[in-house]
């Protein structure tokens, strides 16, 4: 099995554990199973919107054992950035959820709410209820002089409902305004994962996400084996498009498949062969010339054969191979 080289698990949320109010199917199963084998598991997020305690209990609500403990949030990893510049007691400007807020004061700093109160920083994170106003506060506090942190840039995320505007949408929107770059705390920046991993004392942990721009960039730059899960944002389409630097270990429908044995690919010349996949460059074509067992052994061939064309410099259509793809 995958996780049996190991010695803990760090998990994102959305996308791999749940979908907004809804668990992921097989998550709650896979965790267990995780849970009875004595694996370290850690719950790692960018979304900055609610609290540890919050996040925890939304986890249990969903048949999840997890405490406020093993939770760790972009919001939190931020703070820890702003604790290290400026020490504690300093006045920040909170911008999001409670989360945020709730992070800055619990690691002794003192959140406020209006750029008339001269903050030293500003710390923007997700907020359900984010309103315009705290996006100008932002402006004018960074035109002050204030240092600018994001608990992370997400574009969009992932809900039973499909992707909607994410953190990164805030950020862009204040961005226009001034003439600075934020600090980033989460994904794919590493304070968020080398927060987590020196919580858990993990020696050789694995990360587990759906997303490659966020997650999986993350991994890789923290020095961490990964697995992409095809349960959340990202799909074949851009696993195929992945850059050297956004290409996981492991990939799984879910994150079950932490519990079975890696899919191994094997290549003969331009010909790549998973399981009873067998996938085929041919005329700058990608052809699948005999279906997987699983949807997961065809993707899989297809996106080592699609990576070694492009890293042999070769322009490749991909198209009909998608779409077979998706048909399975």
């Amino acid at each position: 099995m995958i996780i049996d080289c190991y010695d803990a698990v760090l998990f994102d949320l959305d996308g791999v554990v749940y979908l907004g109010p809804v668990a992921v199917p097989g998550a709650a199963e896979g965790i267990a199973a995780l849970h009875n084998r004595g694996t370290k598991i850690g719950f790692v997020t960018n979304n900055a919107a609610r609290p540890p305690v919050a996040v925890a209990d939304h986890l249990v609500e969903l048949g999840i054992s997890a405490t406020a403990a093993d939770v760790v949030t972009s919001a939190q990893a931020a703070a820890h950035l702003l604790i290290d510049r400026f020490g504690p007691g300093v006045r920040v400007l909170a911008v999001g959820g409670e989360g945020v807020t709730v992070a800055l004061s619990e690691a002794g700093l003192v959140p406020v709410h209006s750029a008339e109160d001269n903050p030293v920083a500003v710390m923007q994170g997700y907020g359900f209820e984010l309103t315009w106003q705290e996006l100008n506060e932002a402006a004018i506090a960074i035109h002050h002089g204030a240092h600018w942190v994001a608990t992370n840039i997400d574009p969009t995320r992932p809900t039973d409902r499909g992707l909607v505007p994410g953190n990164g949408a805030a950020v862009a929107a204040v961005r226009m305004a001034v003439a600075a770059e934020p600090e980033v705390a989460g994904k794919p920046f590493r304070p968020l994962l080398d927060d987590t991993v020196s919580r858990l004392g993990a020696h050789h942990p694995l990360f587990v996400g759906d997303r490659l721009d966020t997650d999986i960039a993350g991994a890789v730059n923290a020095g961490l084996d990964s697995m992409l899960v095809l349960s959340g944002s990202h799909s074949a389409e851009e696993l195929l498009n992945a850059t050297p630097r956004e290409r996981p270990t492991f990939v799984g429908q879910d994150l079950r498949a932490l519990l079975r044995p890696a899919l191994a690919v094997s290549q003969s010349r331009d010909e790549f062969r998973c399981g009873r996949a067998r996938v085929s460059v041919v005329d700058g074509r990608l052809v699948i010339q005999e279906n997987g067992s699983s949807e997961v052994e065809a993707i899989w061939a297809t996106v080592h054969a699609a990576w070694w064309a492009a890293d042999h410099g070769l322009v490749i259509d991909s198209r009909d191979a998608l779409r077979q793809l998706r048909q399975e």
